[in-house]
């Protein structure tokens, strides 16, 4: 029979326990699985046999106050000690020890623990957060306890982790707190000052200050002037010092605070730095000190500084030793000093530069025959001589590149008496990048003269200068080269006959210095001979029977320079000339493009023309003896006919009907230079000998072949009354 559950009746001692969990043996530190049986309790929370549970929270006196937990009933509640610590120096040069003042905060809800280093100014050591909060186990041999709020009191030491804290006094509500759980408070402690800040304090006491000017907090200043800035327009005259100059500066005065900047204008290549600021924005003493304060030394704390009272046109200011003058200001300037100082005159002071004295003339003296006369003059000029500077600017504008070679040729003729020299030609070539000029005479074979270069590229003088004098001479300018002209070349005399195509065209595109290739005053002088235009009309209808309104050049020449009697110069003509020809025709005969064709088989020994037949016939299936011309074309492309793509299109041309067809058997039978051959090509009658400065060939001894003279009449005469009765003539 089973005894009744009453109580004293019933020995299992789990009657009426609700817990029966096991502690778990497995924990993790630092993320390592590890055995942790050690610290936890048996079943149900119990604590096994010899085992010691450390408390999570401090004893405090059961039955005293409410039930509530630890965390709920101290939330927001902290006790506050105040404590120093000695640590030993090692540098002992000064002090032997170091005091450091220290906050230790006790947080009842948990028993953790946070020491906070008090600030001290330049204590030279780190100062903050000492030790961050969490619970601190007390010293071995009782290291598995923690500290409690009754480790704490005034006058005791508690120690951190090796470090010895000496608690000095706390504060009222840690005072109060203390007195309520039975712990009797001493009284406070005098702390130990701190030997390095005392030496620190004495001879700061000794030191002079570093910033002597005191700071005035002007805030009703600053939000009425904010944004509004005075500027002034000054001058610095220091041209009376060494090396000094006349500097142009702006003066910004800000309102807000009563500081000044200055900044410095710089013209365009003036050789100066250029530098943001001139004077950087402060305050501007008005009796400035001979020389700036070092840090440390005593200055002044009761200065002057300028004000906006202080500054007005024509006041000279000292900026720091140097004498600034305003003389002129911008509108809202004077619209601040109207209003404020009821100042009506505002006349910008002049400060123009005073007039350099008269410059002495150098003379140098005359030249005395050795060297060049550049190199002579810099031997008086400077002491230790300099080559001549070359003007470079011009040199890379005008040397020779690409196509253009920027050297004006022309061809020349020697004006002697000499029968020897009457028949001589030359190349006169003038060099643009440096004014040189070289003289070249082609090789005339079995002229009983040798060729060659006649005078060396160099600057030629102009006839009738003395010698031995002071000025440098006058040496041959482009400008005074032009077909018709005369030129003295070292005693030489050289008419100009003509210029090759290059020249030419730099004339006519320069016209403002050659004005005598400028086709619009050459028209015009001659439409001052209006009173001719019957003779003239005459002369052409004589010369033109053909009636095609062209004549050959030398025509035109004589029939225009015997009307115009010297009023018109060989330049003018020339350029008359190039205008008004005729445009020779682009398309050239078929014997003149066969003979081309011959030259080419012969050169290449092509004579397999015979089997281009054969293959025409080939495809020639309906017999009609022609084919279309881009099959002809084909043909001679796959076949490699020795013919350039221009030859073969315009002999194709040629001999092609209104249906694009060409008849194949004559085609091939005209190219057949074996069985029909034709007159070989004449070279041109003017001698092509290579010449100086890769000129190959004389110039041409005509500018064009035909001259369009009814063109030349209609824009030099127009289409008056006189013009249809040449028209019906014709």
């Amino acid at each position: 029979m089973a005894l009744p559950l009453l109580p004293g009746y019933s020995f299992n001692r789990n009657v009426g326990k609700e817990k029966f969990h096991k502690s778990q043996h497995w924990g993790f530190c630092n993320n390592v699985m590890m055995l942790v049986s050690d610290e936890k309790p048996g079943i149900g929370g119990e604590p096994l046999l010899g085992q010691k549970i450390k408390p999570k929270c401090s004893i405090y006196p059961k039955g005293d106050g409410s039930d509530v937990p630890s965390w709920v009933a101290f939330d927001k509640q902290v006790l506050s000690f105040d404590a120093y610590s000695e640590e030993e120096v090692l540098d002992k040069s000064q002090t032997n020890y170091r005091i450091r003042y220290y906050k230790i905060y006790f947080y009842p809800e948990d028993d953790t623990i946070q020491v906070n280093e008090l600030e001290v100014k330049n204590s030279g050591s780190l100062q903050g957060t000492s030790i961050r909060r969490h619970r601190i186990t007390l010293q071995p041999p009782d290291d598995d306890q923690f500290y409690t709020v009754y480790h704490f009191n005034v006058g005791t030491e508690v120690v951190f982790y090796g470090r010895i804290f000496k608690i000095y006094d706390c504060d009222a509500f840690t005072r109060n707190f203390l007195r309520k759980i039975g712990v009797k408070v001493n009284p406070p402690v005098q702390r130990p000052e701190d030997p390095y800040v005392k030496i620190q304090r004495e001879v700061v006491k000794h030191v002079e200050p570093l910033r002597p000017y005191k700071s005035l907090d002007t805030p009703k200043q600053f939000l009425q002037y904010h944004d509004k800035i005075l500027c002034f327009f000054c001058l610095w005259d220091d041209s009376v010092s060494m090396f000094g100059d006349r500097r142009e500066l702006i003066l910004h005065y800000f309102l807000c605070d009563d500081t000044i900047e200055i900044k410095e204008l710089l013209p365009h290549n003036s050789g100066r730095d250029a530098v943001k600021m001139f004077l950087r924005r402060s305050k501007l003493p008005k009796n400035c000190p001979p020389r700036v304060y070092q840090p440390g030394q005593l200055g002044k704390v009761d200065q002057e500084f300028y004000k906006d009272s202080d500054l007005s046109l024509g006041v000279t200011i000292n900026v720091w030793g140097r004498k600034v003058l305003l003389y002129d200001c911008d509108e809202f300037t004077k619209s601040y000093y109207k209003s404020k100082y009821g100042i009506e005159n505002f006349t910008s002071v002049s400060c123009k530069r005073p007039s350099p004295p008269p410059k002495i003339e150098r003379k140098f003296p005359p030249y005395n025959g050795f060297g060049s006369e550049e190199d002579s003059l810099r031997n008086c000029i400077d002491l230790k001589p300099t080559p001549r500077q070359r003007n470079f600017k011009k040199f890379m504008e005008t040397d020779s590149y690409g196509s253009k070679s920027n050297i004006l040729r022309f061809f020349a003729k020697l004006v002697t008496d000499k029968c020897v020299d009457l028949d001589r030609m030359f190349v006169v070539s003038y060099y643009l990048s440096d004014d040189t000029i070289s003289v070249f005479e082609p090789i005339q074979r079995n002229s009983g003269i040798a060729g060659g270069m006649f005078l060396k590229r160099s600057r030629v003088k102009k006839p009738g200068q003395e010698v031995f004098k002071s000025e440098l001479s006058e040496y041959i300018k482009a400008e005074e080269l032009y077909i018709g002209v005369t030129v003295n070349v070292n005693g030489y005399l050289f008419r100009l006959l003509n210029a090759d195509e290059y020249t030419l065209n730099y004339m006519e595109q320069n016209t403002d210095k050659y004005p005598f290739s400028n086709l619009k005053l050459a028209l015009q002088k001659l439409k001052q001979e209006e009173g001719k235009f019957s003779e003239l009309k005459k002369l052409f209808k004589a010369a033109d029977c053909k009636h095609t309104k062209m004549v050959d050049y030398n025509t035109f020449r004589d029939i225009l320079m015997s009307l115009t009697v010297g009023n018109l110069t060989e330049q003018e003509f020339v350029t008359i000339a190039r205008h008004y020809r005729a445009p020779e025709g682009t398309c050239s005969d078929v014997n003149f493009l066969i003979a081309l064709a011959h030259e080419k088989f012969k050169k290449n020994m092509f004579e397999n023309f015979d089997t281009f037949i054969y293959s025409c016939v080939y495809k020639d299936r309906e017999k009609k003896n022609v084919l279309p011309t881009k099959d002809i074309k084909r043909l001679c492309k796959s076949s490699r006919l020795p013919l350039s793509d221009d030859l073969l299109e315009s002999l194709l041309s040629r001999f092609e009907d209104s249906e694009k067809q060409i008849d194949y058997k004559s085609f091939f039978s005209a190219l057949n230079w074996r069985k029909n051959p034709v007159p070989e090509l004449q070279p041109a009658s003017y001698l092509k000998e290579r010449c100086e400065d890769v000129w190959l060939g004389m110039p041409s001894p005509i500018p064009a072949k035909y001259i369009d003279y009814w063109t030349f009449l209609k824009d030099v005469f127009g289409l008056g009354k006189t013009m249809p009765v040449l028209v019906n003539s014709l």
